[in-house]
Order: structure tokens, then sequence, then C-alpha cells
């Protein structure tokens, strides 16, 4: 099993050593290349304001972040939910310096984030090794991969991954339609080819009727998956 997380941050400035703070952590879970639907995110309190510059980016203000939890009180179920995986996180040295910087004020003892995971992985390395000399921002990749399906006026880190999810999976081979098609053919013959073998032995093909709730449940769960990931499920089609 390959378990893979998003993340991304949104902060009160751009240098923790000058005092900013994380103020949103966002975590997406793909496992096998596939959104599992499992999500951290969090707004934490930074008992700071925000630059000017980083609050036009994110919007998050000072009053909409005063009743939300500090760090200490999301440390652990924060930790609970990378373990082990492979982190993937654009411009990593940014986002993970932040996070060793929160890990840190909690208490000097606690393991920094690469202890805590199987691999940090740069998503702009990657995308600066296959587009040498072009801009790489989350934006222009957005653009170049044509991935949409996202209302981005301004920036959340929740957001953010959802999109860097959809960009890393573009960038690094996707998830092809063909596959799909040739997957699903492949299952009609499959069936085409039992049914006529129980056929010839003089049974009879159990017919199972769907209820019009769970057809119900299953549109609006496939529904769901388009909206996670910007994709739309073939079976949406049918």
């Amino acid at each position: 099993m390959n378990r893979q997380i998003i993340l991304d941050t949104e902060t009160t400035g751009l240098d923790h050593k000058s005092g900013h703070r994380v103020i949103e952590i966002g975590c997406v879970e793909i496992i096998n290349r596939r959104f599992t639907g499992e999500e951290f995110h969090v707004y934490l309190n930074p008992d700071r304001d925000s630059d000017e510059g980083a609050l036009r980016v994110h919007g998050l203000t000072t009053e909409f972040l005063s009743d939300k939890p500090h760090f200490q009180d999301v440390y652990e179920d924060f930790i609970v939910f990378i373990k082990g995986s492979e982190l993937l996180i654009h411009n990593a040295e940014f986002d993970v310096g932040f996070l060793n910087n929160e890990i840190k004020l909690v208490s000097k003892k606690n393991p920094l984030i690469a202890l805590e995971v199987k691999k940090i992985t740069d998503t702009l390395q990657i995308a600066r090794e296959k587009h040498p000399g072009q801009r790489n921002s989350l934006d222009a990749l957005v653009g170049r991969y044509e991935v949409g399906g996202y209302d981005r006026e301004l920036h959340g880190a929740l957001l953010d991954s959802k999109i860097l999810g959809d960009v890393y999976l573009a960038m690094t081979g996707g998830q092809s339609a063909l596959d799909f098609e040739s997957a699903t053919a492949n299952n009609k013959e499959e069936t085409k080819g039992s049914e006529k073998e129980v056929l010839k032995n003089g049974a009879r093909p159990i017919v199972v009727e769907v209820k019009s709730e769970e057809q119900a449940a299953n549109k609006a769960y496939l529904k769901k998956m388009e909206d996670e990931t910007g994709v739309k499920p073939l079976w949406l089609n049918n």
C-alpha cells in the first residue's frame, strides 16, 4: 500500500524565525494514486496578527482565528494522521520549517516531522525537473495541467492540498480514463464468459434488483468523488 499525504499550510508571514506562526493545516490522503476522502483540516490561533501581505493571500483574520485551538491542542491528532506516510508538499522547506517550529514550541523533546513520516517529497522539485526554466508555482501548474473545478479566490490549506493532489497525479502520470475504460471492457468480457459457462451447466444467472435508495446513495458517493478530485467518474455518464 502506497499511502501519501498531500499537505499545505497557511501562515501569518514568511519567516518562522521572526515569530510567524502556522494558522491553518490541510491534509488529504491518497492511497495507491486514489483519493480516499480522508482529510485532516484545522485552523489555529497564532496569538498574533498576520502580516498584511499574508492576510491578502489567505484572508484569515485575527478575529476569525481568536477562538480556534492552538497547535499544541491538535499536535497529537496531526502526527497520528501523517505518521508513516510519504508527505507531498509544494516547496516543502517552507511548510516543514514552520511545522517543525510549532512542534518544538510544544516541546523541544518532540521529534521533527521527518522522523514521523517515511519520506518527504517536494513537488516543486519534481515540477522543476519536468519543466526547467518555467514557472512552477501551484497556480502555474494548475494552468499547465488544466486542473479545474475549484473556487480559488483565496488560498486555503485544505483547498490547495486537494489541488496539489490533482496536479501531482497529472504530473506523475495521472489517472487515465482509458485505463478505466479498458478495465471495464475486460471485466465485461470476463463476466460474459462466466455467464456462458454457467448456462452451459444448466444454471440460470441470478438477477439482483438494485433499490432506488441504493442507486441514489451510489450516485451521491460518485458525486462526492467528483467534487473532491475534480474528475468526473465514468459511471456518472451512465
